[in-house]
């Protein structure tokens, strides 16, 4: 009975380290399909002015008298806030709101961070969008030449895709939190989002290393540099 107690939770482990290895490779793909029609997608030269780019691939969005979302994802930032990018650090996404609707669909969200200073507010252990951030809808296309002030001077620039239309998104009022517990399987110990983005002190893990090539063949170079404290 103890043997196959420890059958159980080893297997149970393990299916939950694979669905962080699965969302990084989704989160992989969610980059390579938007970044792959560049007429639709994240304006080059904002994506190069992009400290971190964070992906929660598939939020369900629900509703049944109070509506809501919720999605895990990644985020990843360049080494130093202008190197090359780094190892990633898992979170959890949520918002709620009134609604009426019975039903649901699944949406990917990509939200890029625009400064050092929003990068620090988001390895907190949970920071409100458009609150303790200033939030955007990102500019579509091309070029960001159409993109507003607002949107120019945000911490944060947000999009979203669902059945395949992709379009600038607001994040005002979700909730982002660090998933400490993924972080620990993910790199074999407990670790802190600030250790992992800001100080640097954690290798990238080889299920990671797909999305940092997708990242750096679509923005080789850009950031800022920020000073570590």
């Amino acid at each position: 009975m103890k043997r196959l107690t420890l059958v159980f939770l080893f297997l149970t482990f393990c299916g939950t380290a694979f669905a962080g290895e699965s969302q990084l490779q989704k989160a992989t793909n969610v980059i390579n399909e938007i970044m792959g029609t560049p007429d639709k997608g994240i304006p080059d030269e904002l994506l190069e002015r992009a400290v971190c780019v964070g992906i929660v691939p598939s939020q369900l969005k629900f509703a049944l008298g109070l509506g809501g979302t919720y999605g895990r994802g990644v985020l990843v930032c360049r080494k130093g806030g202008n190197g090359a990018w780094d190892a990633p650090s898992m979170f959890t996404l949520g918002a709620a709101s009134i609604g009426f609707q019975i039903g649901g669909k699944a949406t990917d969200v990509v939200f890029l961070v625009m400064n050092p200073e929003g990068m620090k507010k988001l390895v907190q252990d949970s920071v409100k969008l458009g609150a303790e951030l200033s939030a955007a809808a990102g500019p579509v296309g091309r070029s960001a030449e159409g993109a507003t002030d607002a949107q120019l001077h945000a911490e944060i620039l947000s999009y979203s895709r669902t059945r395949g239309l992709f379009a600038g998104a607001s994040l005002d009022g979700a909730v982002l939190k660090q998933d400490n517990d993924d972080n620990e399987k993910l790199y074999g110990r407990k670790v802190t989002a600030k250790e992992i983005l800001i100080d640097g002190t954690m290798r990238t893990p080889r299920a990671a290393q797909a999305l940092d090539s997708a990242l750096t063949k679509y923005s080789p170079k850009g950031g800022q540099a920020f000073a570590r404290v």
